[in-house]
């Protein structure tokens, strides 16, 4: 079975406070944008236009299946919201865009991104697969939802948030979710 190369290059700006984590982006057929949180039923840029604009339709392409890249790039650039995933390596043992069938063949250097973030003081995981693999990889306690642990990574301490995933395969209502993130997003100073 054939491993897939992770398709984007990390999104890093300069001013990131906050360094978002999913696993792996889902098959490009999947896609609706070229960036990170692609898939049209993933909400994650709906939990972002609830909790910033109060409008969860605030990063559709009106009129499209598509979120507009452009004003998601434009809003974490200005936000300091830097974006990867916790492998950049995968089989995928199903072809679809779930987890549970993702084998990390190759976590990502976490402490590599960090590096070139100066500002960054957390990094935020968007499910159970991104938790798990940030847990194995510095050895650390797995946090509740909604929580944070504090590890020591290159002699900085970073906090380790878990967030409900931003998939609608979890059961969660989206308001929900948005909660959740708002907290993080309130203690990190996003808001």
């Amino acid at each position: 079975m054939n491993t897939e190369i992770h398709p984007l290059e990390p999104f890093l700006p300069q001013n990131a406070k906050i360094l978002m984590l999913g696993s792996f982006p889902p098959p490009k057929t999947r896609w609706s944008m070229e960036f990170f949180y692609p898939n049209w039923i993933n909400d994650m840029w709906r939990i972002m236009g609830h909790i910033f604009f109060g409008n969860k339709h605030h990063f559709e392409a009106k009129g499209e299946k598509r979120f507009d890249k452009e004003s998601v790039v434009e809003f974490c650039t200005q936000k300091g919201i830097a974006l990867y995933d916790t492998a950049c390596e995968v089989r995928r043992l199903k072809e679809n865009a779930s987890d549970k069938f993702l084998e990390v063949v190759n976590p990502t250097d976490i402490n590599l991104l960090l590096q070139q973030m100066p500002q960054c003081q957390a990094i935020a995981t968007t499910g159970q697969k991104a938790t798990d693999t940030i847990v194995a990889n510095f050895g650390c306690k797995e946090p509740a939802i909604g929580s944070y642990e504090t590890i020591g990574i290159e002699g900085k301490e970073i906090r380790f948030w878990r967030m409900p995933s931003s998939s609608r395969a979890y059961p969660l209502a989206l308001e929900k979710k948005a909660l959740f993130y708002h907290t993080m997003l309130k203690a990190e100073g996003l808001l």
